[in-house]
């Protein structure tokens, strides 16, 4: 094993003295092409280009000598410290930190960044990546070869967001590019860059965060399966007037329904017959990328105004299903509440994990839980009464009774 192992951290401004004095004694390097080309690394030292942090750690864990790692921006910062740590390889580390990447992006474009989600995206994670960017209005993305700024544009097609590429940060050749999502995919992108992606609905006065990404009070109502009339505006908009009643916006339901779809950051959310918005804005609220789906075009612009009066950003979708739902991405989770037997076979084909979709009668609730179940998902399938009762002397107000049904994504084996 290595008799001692620094992580120096390099953001392009001149080594520290520590960074130097640890790098002058080193008797094995290892870094990116141009961090063995600093001036600093000695001539003598065994030389590993970085490309997988884990074979890296293999060498360095049977080096006897001292080793030094070079890494962009801070290391311990979706850095090559955690690998380095992990238990397989049995190394502990000094670390000599930097500015990371991310902080050097917000501070050239002047911005703070305290209220900003930061994602890493690679391949496997790059539909996940732009999911956040779709659900949150400032978010950094540390790309990868195959998952840059054309990549996330490409796939945030249909929403609006401004994006400033930083290429190569604290190199000679740094850039930083502003311009809008809709433009960065006809363009050809240095690695490594990290992109800011900011948009969405407009907040209200600044305050001071005290927590990291995202403040939970700051824009949002307490609770879930809010009584409809949170989300129908009384400032409504000619000849969109608020949804009518029915079973399927009954807030018992739509808490039972965000339970079992449980949406959270990194989904997409199909939301088919948005109707007022309800359950498009509380998924949302939970911080889930949402598309709202309606052949209503009224419906639509309710669901868009009880966005903005919530605070969330969510893409909102006129047309019929199931044809509409070709062109949509892949989703996470589904809530169906129009369409019947065709959208849920539709939606089954697009495998994802969960699926809710309710029913006023038996037979209608029989046909949906049969082509869920047809569709490789298995099915629970409930009847849900709730009934209003007036405080003051126990009288029945209302009552709402509807048949829910979930499927549950049955993964086969390869």
């Amino acid at each position: 094993m290595a008799d001692r192992v620094t992580v120096i951290g390099w953001d392009g401004s001149p080594l520290t003295e520590a960074a130097r004095s640890a790098l002058s004694a080193a008797t094995l390097v290892a870094g990116a092409a141009h961090h063995l080309a600093l001036p600093e690394v000695p001539p003598g030292a065994e030389r590993i280009r970085l490309g997988s942090v884990d074979l890296a750690a293999r060498r360095v864990a049977t080096h006897r000598g001292t080793a030094v790692v070079l890494a962009d921006g801070d290391p311990g910062f979706f850095g090559v410290v955690r690998t380095l740590r992990a238990p397989e390889h049995g190394l502990e580390v000094e670390v000599v930190p930097a500015v990371s990447s991310v902080a050097a992006a917000f501070a050239r474009a002047g911005m703070p960044w305290e209220d900003a989600r930061i994602v890493v995206a690679h391949q496997r994670t790059l539909r996940r990546a732009v999911n956040v960017c779709r659900a949150h209005p400032k978010v950094a993305v540390l790309t990868s070869p195959g998952a840059g700024p054309v990549e996330l544009a490409l796939l945030l097609d249909g929403v609006h967001r401004t994006f400033v590429v930083c290429e190569e940060l604290g190199t000679d050749r740094e850039q930083v590019s502003v311009l809008t999502s809709d433009k960065a995919a006809d363009h050809t992108w240095r690695d490594p860059n990290v992109v800011l992606v900011i948009g969405g609905p407009a907040g209200g006065p600044p305050t001071a965060p005290w927590l990291m990404g995202q403040d939970p009070a700051a824009r949002t109502v307490r609770g879930w399966g809010l009584p409809t009339e949170e989300y129908d505006s009384e400032d409504e908009v000619p000849g969109t007037g608020p949804a009518s009643p029915g079973a399927g916006t009954d807030p018992a339901l739509r808490a039972a329904q965000l339970a079992r779809l449980g949406p959270r950051t990194g989904d997409l959310v199909w939301d088919i017959g948005c109707s007022g918005g309800a359950f498009s804005v509380e998924a949302a609220r939970f911080g889930a990328a949402v598309i709202a789906v309606d052949a209503d075009p009224s419906a639509c612009a309710r669901t868009e105004r009880a966005a903005r009066r919530h605070g969330v950003p969510l893409q909102t979708v006129q047309g019929r299903a199931p044809h509409v739902l070709e062109s949509l991405p892949e989703p996470d989770v589904v809530r169906i509440a129009a369409g019947g037997v065709p959208v849920v076979t539709a939606c089954t084909d697009r495998r994802p994990e969960r699926i809710v979709a309710h029913a006023s009668t038996r037979d209608e609730a029989e046909a949906i839980g049969a082509a869920l179940g047809d569709g490789g998902y298995a099915v629970e399938s409930l009847l849900l009464q709730t009934v209003g009762l007036d405080p003051d002397d126990w009288s029945e107000r209302e009552r709402s009774v509807v048949f829910l049904l979930t499927g549950r994504r049955i993964d086969r084996a390869p």
